[in-house]
């Protein structure tokens, strides 16, 4: 039973596979396509009408909002199709499971998609709170004579050299770790946990170049006293 948060489509939101699903609920995952995807005879005739063609006879124009096809490769190396669902998605395919073991697998659902959303909201507050810090440090490396003596490098060297101390890596090998390209945003992928001591980081080192503190300076001292490095 996993509900989980993916990046798609440059939007983060919470989703379930079908696989999952159908394990969870004991049913073979063409059950659970079928109910989504709905079936037709061998003259192209609807046979059963399913959740995706209800949503657009319905007007719904958006079935992203629900269901997102997608792919999987089998133990055979082939690819086969899948479903992320949405909690809506989610909520109208549980709507035709029944009984009693049927219940208390939905209700575990919910408390998961409930759970990933309160983290998903700590993460983009985390993510507002990063604007005014970096804003900050941005304000005290164009004070200082680091970025004139850096070609106008500070800024990028600094955050090099903050996610070096925390995970261990700067910013190309996180982006190599994440398998995203230059242009997309690197703290879009950082957890609330991360964003938090990224941030710590950035406050204390627009600090220490307000104090008049050179980048040499600032490396060896956040390098010997930190003590939160993170796994990436």
């Amino acid at each position: 039973m996993l509900v989980e948060n993916r990046r798609l489509n440059k939007k983060e939101i919470i989703i379930v596979g079908s696989r999952d699903v159908a394990g969870t609920f004991e049913k073979e995952h063409k059950e659970v396509i079928r109910a989504i995807e709905g079936q037709k005879d061998a003259n192209g005739k609807t046979k059963h009408i399913g959740l995706i063609e209800q949503l657009q006879q319905g007007g719904e124009l958006h079935l992203e909002n629900y269901f997102i096809l997608s792919e999987y490769i089998g133990e055979n190396g082939r690819k086969y199709k899948e479903y992320l669902m949405t909690r809506d998605g989610f909520t109208l395919l549980a709507m035709g499971f029944t009984g009693e073991k049927a219940m208390r697998f939905k209700l575990a659902y919910i408390k998961q998609f409930n759970a990933m959303e309160e983290l998903l909201k700590g993460k983009l507050i985390e993510r507002e709170k990063g604007i005014a810090v970096r804003q900050s440090l941005t304000k005290a490396i164009q004070q200082s004579k680091e970025n004139e003596r850096m070609h106008g490098h500070a800024y990028s060297t600094y955050s090099n050299c903050i996610y070096k101390v925390l995970f261990g890596m700067n910013a190309k090998q996180l982006r190599e770790k994440y398998g995203i390209e230059t242009k997309e945003n690197l703290r879009d992928y950082f957890s609330e946990e991360e964003l938090k001591a990224v941030q710590s980081m950035e406050c204390l080192v627009s600090g220490l170049i307000d104090c008049g503190w050179s980048y040499d300076m600032i490396k060896e001292f956040i390098e010997k006293n930190n003590s939160r490095c993170l796994v990436a």
